[in-house]
């Protein structure tokens, strides 16, 4: 350990390892990582993108974290799985690469006020993170890639590789055709922020390697873990933020060992937090900066009063339908019951690299509002949102809530904005359990071989929170997310879960599905009583939690400034999905990546000035 860093990173993960490698380029610049995981690099559990569900659940690679009973899901707890491993969460994702809209970085410059973080400025960081190696011909053609994605449109020289594998199955071929059976298409490169209607997505899976490729693999590679000036602290947990006397700057942070032994790791320029959605409002509170209630309840010196740290927690929260597949299909679910099918399908990757262990290609859909007669027309959709949204709005619980909800209100009622992701999974999903943890999640338990089909809401009108629950940091914080707690989440969640039908009835689709099959839940949800109850019983996570450290005005709720600054301090960064003032449409591992290098860039200008 040094005798002061310049720059002390707190989290090696998605954001963490981005900024540690971009600020330890300059040789000049001491750059610590302090990471609560271990360095998994080379683990096969990790590496295989097929075993990515034995993840899940295991204290080496997973928090493990589970949220409050969610009143609105019938007291259900829903898992909340987060890394716990040098490269954090994407070691334990599903890879996905998928980008958010020109709007949802325009209403974040909106609420930043500030237009360094509106689209146009955050396109170079879409594909700075990346290397995008196109797809296969025969690939192209059999999923239409050619119908919207620009090869030469994508990332060509970042440290993450990226790629649209060749091992698509009969459901993705039948999901692409469903949906231009439909009209639903897509015919803009989802990288542009414009996508609309069907597509496949990049993964971030090494094209030749056919292994995952995480912040890990691709921004702590043996060359950049050589550097002299990038120390990592694998295995430490930070207690807490140490600030000078009569003073906001911080001065070192306080950790613990895997041997139980306490060390103090010294600050002489920044402290940087990027250890997530969950975590770095957990720190920041028993750091003393938070709502000065909560800190005085667990014994917390106060060192800076904001109400807003933990508050603004969103999530995109799902439903889904599963489907019993055609005899002659293949699902994870095969797989799972059958040890000599999981045996061959292991030797198959080992040998080949090849088969379901080199990753499953995802088929998307972006989708304006939609019920189960199609897309909702503009009268019907301007009557929803008056009566949920309008009629019953309330702002005082958070400042900024009024802002934002306008910005989501004009974007639900854009015919051009995205309101759900729909997405297909190989494998039965259960939702039927008090306390759902991702073992039941993905655990198989009805009989028969499915594929699931989700809706995922995009922009979450519910607002949730998080905060500690004790001044122990081994004491996982309390997660609320209030799932489908604003109607108008419910309305729409239920309408969309409707619409899974009019898919499934495709005549591609039917060919891949059982005739007669059985469907998980059996409910008929042409009655939109009926699917409000589904939405509601089959809800869960779609492990995205943004927000609570969020990059807004303080009077508006704010935690940091547009430079990434925590207010009251003058050395306190948060650079992760945290600071994210609103829920991007998809997937958000790309998100997280885009945000890190930016947070690098506004970190290194900064020192600049100095």
């Amino acid at each position: 350990m040094a005798a002061g860093y310049d720059y002390v990173i707190v989290g090696g993960g998605t954001a963490g390892l981005v900024v540690a490698a971009r600020l330890s380029e300059d040789g000049s610049k001491s750059v610590a990582v302090i990471e609560a995981g271990a360095n998994r690099k080379g683990d096969p559990r990790i590496d295989t993108p097929g075993l990515l569900k034995t993840l899940y659940g295991d204290p080496d690679y997973d928090w493990n974290y589970m949220t409050e009973p969610q009143a609105e899901l019938n007291g259900r707890q829903i898992a909340c799985p987060r890394g716990r491993v040098l490269g954090g969460s994407s070691a334990i994702n599903f890879s996905a690469i998928l980008y958010p809209s020109k709007s949802d970085f325009n209403d974040w410059a909106k609420l930043a006020c500030d237009n360094g973080w509106n689209a146009e400025s955050m396109a170079p960081y879409l594909r700075k993170f990346q290397t995008f190696r196109p797809a296969s011909d025969a690939t192209k053609k059999q999923l239409m890639l050619d119908d919207y994605m620009d090869d030469s449109n994508q990332g060509t020289t970042g440290p993450l590789n990226v790629t649209i594998p060749d091992g698509h199955t009969p459901f993705n071929e039948a999901w692409v055709q469903g949906f231009k059976d439909l009209g639903l298409h897509s015919r803009s490169d989802p990288i542009e922020g414009e996508a609309l209607g069907s597509f496949t997505n990049p993964l971030s899976i090494h094209p030749d390697k056919k292994t995952r490729e995480y912040s890990a693999s691709s921004f702590f590679t043996d060359e950049i873990e050589k550097r002299p000036n990038l120390h990592l602290l694998a295995e430490s947990v930070v207690e807490k933020i140490d600030f000078a006397d009569d003073s906001q700057r911080a001065t070192g942070v306080q950790i613990i060992r895997k041997d139980k032994s306490r060390a103090t790791v010294p600050v002489n320029g920044e402290v940087i937090l990027a250890a997530g959605a969950i975590q770095s409002p957990q720190l920041l509170e028993l750091s003393g900066i938070g709502n000065e209630q909560i800190l005085k309840k667990h014994g917390i010196m106060i060192k800076i009063d904001n109400p807003g740290v933990g508050e603004n927690l969103q999530d995109h929260c799902l439903s889904s339908i599963s489907y019993e597949i055609a005899d002659d299909q293949l699902s994870a679910d095969n797989v799972q019951r059958d040890p000599a099918l999981l045996q061959a399908v292991l030797q198959m990757y080992q040998e080949s690299k090849s088969g379901p262990m080199a990753g499953a290609t995802l088929s998307i859909a972006y989708l304006p509002p939609v019920d189960k007669g199609g897309k909702l027309d503009s009268a019907e959709l301007q009557k929803l949102v008056e009566e949920n949204l309008d009629q019953i709005a309330t702002y005082r619980d958070f400042p900024s809530k009024e802002k934002q909800y306008k910005l989501l209100r004009g974007r639900l009622l854009d015919p051009q904005a995205s309101s759900v992701e729909i997405f297909c999974l190989p494998m039965q999903l259960n939702t039927d359990t008090n306390v759902n943890t991702m073992k039941h999640f993905f655990g198989g338990k009805e009989p028969g071989n499915y594929i699931t089909i989700v809706a995922m809401l995009n922009h979450p009108f519910s607002r949730g929170n998080v905060h500690i629950t004790s001044a122990d940091p081994h004491t996982a914080p309390a997660i609320d997310p209030r799932y489908l707690s604003h109607p108008l989440d419910v309305e729409l969640q239920a309408r969309h879960t409707q619409y899974l039908e009019r898919l499934v009835e495709t005549p591609t689709m039917q060919r891949v599905l059982k005739k007669d099959g059985r469907r998980i839940p059996s409910a008929d949800t042409s009655d939109l009583d009926v699917a409000r109850q589904v939405a509601r019983d089959r809800a869960f996570t779609s492990f995205h939690p943004t927000g609570t450290c969020a990059m807004m005005p303080r009077e508006l709720g704010g935690v940091v400034d547009s430079r990434l600054m925590v207010y009251g301090t003058s050395n306190v960064r948060v650079v992760d999905a945290s600071i994210f003032p609103l829920e991007t449409l998809g997937n958000i591992q790309a998100t997280v990546y885009t945000v890190a290098e930016k947070a690098a860039d506004i970190i290194k200008e900064d020192a600049m000035k100095r």
